[in-house]
């Protein structure tokens, strides 16, 4: 199935408030971060989450403020990181995208926190349209879901 054909997803069930979520953002590619930021955000609209969102200034940047919420007096139940990068002519993409990723996931396994990541990693923008669209696999709505998941079983299991 194409990401264009596949259907957006659908939020958990979440027992328990409605979850407080920081939407980290890194719009270098700022039409492409906005349409998953859009999606992202009317899923989490759709569970009554009460949604904070800040910007970075790159994808290199995402892990930092990831870490740097975690020292916030503001509790949030999960986050979302979104960000695009593009392949290009030099290495520099494959450090970045290394970095963040792994970055992204020192921070979430380190702390237990609920973390749900739509970095895309393409080598065209129009692969990261066709992931940001308003239809389709929108990457957004994808890492909302995967957050709101982690909560769910964060609460399941007396961890939240």
């Amino acid at each position: 199935m194409s990401t264009a054909d596949a259907p957006l997803p659908e939020a958990p069930v979440l027992d328990g408030p409605p979850p407080r979520i920081l939407m980290i953002r890194a719009p270098y590619y700022r039409a492409i971060v906005d349409g998953m930021t859009v999606s992202a955000q009317a899923l989490f609209a759709t569970v009554g989450a009460h949604v904070e969102t800040v910007d970075v200034a790159g994808a290199f940047e995402l892990p930092q403020a990831l870490g740097i919420a975690m020292h916030s007096r503001t509790r949030f139940d999960g986050f979302v990181a979104l960000g695009c990068v593009v392949r290009g002519e030099t290495d520099h993409y494959d450090y970045i995208c290394d970095s963040a990723m792994h970055g992204l996931m020192s921070v979430a396994l380190e702390h237990g926190i609920c973390l749900g990541t739509a970095l895309l990693t393409v080598d065209t923008i129009a692969q990261a349209e066709a992931r940001s669209a308003e239809t389709g696999a929108n990457k957004g709505a994808e890492a909302a879901v995967a957050c709101l998941k982690q909560i769910v079983l964060a609460r399941r299991l007396g961890a939240a």
